[in-house]
């Protein structure tokens, strides 16, 4: 399966069928049912149960891409709706399956992840079937305590956190982090009826600060979870108005609590070359009470914050296009008085006998107040200018007045 057929979407089949069918789930199907038609219809079909079947490759993706749209509460809203035409067939939700991409691919795929670009991979199907299975080693994991270690990629390690009443009700904190930065996953598996563990939650690492870390909060109350590639999207589609989607990527936590006794949970290697480091921990959330009560508070703001958002961008845009219109008004008022001026200052200079072309030389530079003056007395005639008749009109009274001064002395 080739990086790049499967970088244009979201594991796209050519031919969409209706995901319902896909799944072989009714329409009122609640999300759990959904779930675990996908698990077993993902098992059934990943390819690397299949390497020599292609058929069964194309499967999977309609699985995964089915599974994608009903899983997600907007999405499915949007298709019961209108269908496909209510969905965005260029999503960049998309999940890879690390373990059949090959070395050159999985570069590209590590590059575009160092780069910033989120990236979503799929779970092994062997670590997932040998949880089904029920013949993983899972390790205890005690409340209060933490355990440190190094998984290989896509492998997984197990542990069993076992509580009683009182911190189930109480609730638990799961948390795991990785000092190196570590890409993984870190899951909760449900008991099945045969005794093995099938994946209910997961939760993908992200970079806060100088750690890479992904938590599970079970606190009687609903907490959420940030869909990174909802951000992503928004980005690549509206750069300036990406602001708006930044808290669209909330997506509701399907486990709010979990009932006295063991639960399977695990740290799944999703590095692409390397393997994870990691520390897991669980604590009761009775000696964080305050804690708990502050993310309660925060959660509630942040939601408050999505609808306030939601309103504010339709402001946004349409004040935005209001100042898309002045701006262009103003760009053309400008050009127009400009153009005013111009003609302003070109009827102006119509006031003048002297053509611009005609004129040369230094003693052509009349100022519109000369003009006066060539319309009096010393106006010069036909054939001569005023400069030279002015300077022999002045010799000739000289010279005569010198001399009717010497007849007068004799």
């Amino acid at each position: 399966m080739g990086m790049g057929s499967k970088m244009e979407g979201p594991s796209t089949p050519a031919i969409r069928r209706d995901p319902y069918e896909v799944l072989s789930v009714s329409r009122d199907s609640t999300d759990q049912e959904i779930k675990t038609a996908y698990r077993k219809l993902a098992l059934k079909y990943h390819p690397d149960k299949n390497a020599s079947n292609p058929e069964a490759s194309e499967l999977f993706k309609e699985v995964a891409y089915s599974y994608s749209i009903l899983s997600d509460p907007e999405k499915r809203r949007q298709y019961d709706s209108a269908g496909f035409e209510a969905l965005d067939a260029d999503s960049m939700d998309m999940e890879i399956d690390l373990s059949n991409l090959g070395t050159v691919n999985t570069m590209f795929a590590a590059l575009f992840s160092k780069l910033g670009v989120p990236i979503k991979t799929t779970i092994s199907a062997n670590v997932l079937e040998e949880a089904l299975n029920g013949t993983v080693t899972v390790r205890p994991l005690p409340i209060g305590s933490s355990v440190s270690g190094k998984v290989e990629k896509q492998c997984a390690h197990f542990f069993g956190v076992t509580i009683n009443e009182h911190q189930a009700e109480s609730g638990i904190v799961v948390r795991v982090t990785s000092t190196a930065q570590s890409k993984f996953k870190l899951l909760y598996f449900e008991q099945d009826a045969n005794g093995g563990y099938g994946l209910a939650l997961q939760e993908d690492s992200e970079k806060t600060g100088k750690v890479t870390s992904a938590g599970m909060y079970f606190l009687h109350f609903q907490v959420y979870r940030m869909d990174s590639t909802v951000n992503a999207l928004a980005m690549a589609k509206d750069p300036e108005g990406a602001f708006f989607k930044r808290l669209e990527g909330l997506q509701p936590c399907e486990v709010s609590e979990l009932k006295p006794g063991t639960h399977i949970f695990a740290v799944y290697g999703d590095n692409f070359f390397k393997t994870a480091s990691y520390t897991i921990e669980a604590v009761c959330a009775k000696s964080y009470e305050d804690t708990t009560q502050k993310l309660k508070d925060i959660e509630a703001q942040i939601l408050r914050k999505r609808n306030e958002l939601r309103q504010f961008e339709a402001e946004y845009r349409k004040a935005l296009a209001r100042y898309q219109e002045v701006t262009d008004r103003y760009t053309k008022e400008k050009q127009s008085v400009d153009e005013l001026l111009k003609q302003r200052d070109g009827i102006h200079s119509s006031f003048s006998i002297v053509k611009s072309t005609n004129i040369s030389g230094s003693g052509s530079n009349l100022s519109n107040g000369s003009s006066s003056k060539i319309n009096g007395d010393e106006s010069p005639g036909e054939d001569g200018g005023s400069d030279g008749k002015d300077k022999s009109g002045k010799k000739k009274w000289f010279n005569l007045n010198l001399r009717g001064s010497d007849k007068k002395l004799i």
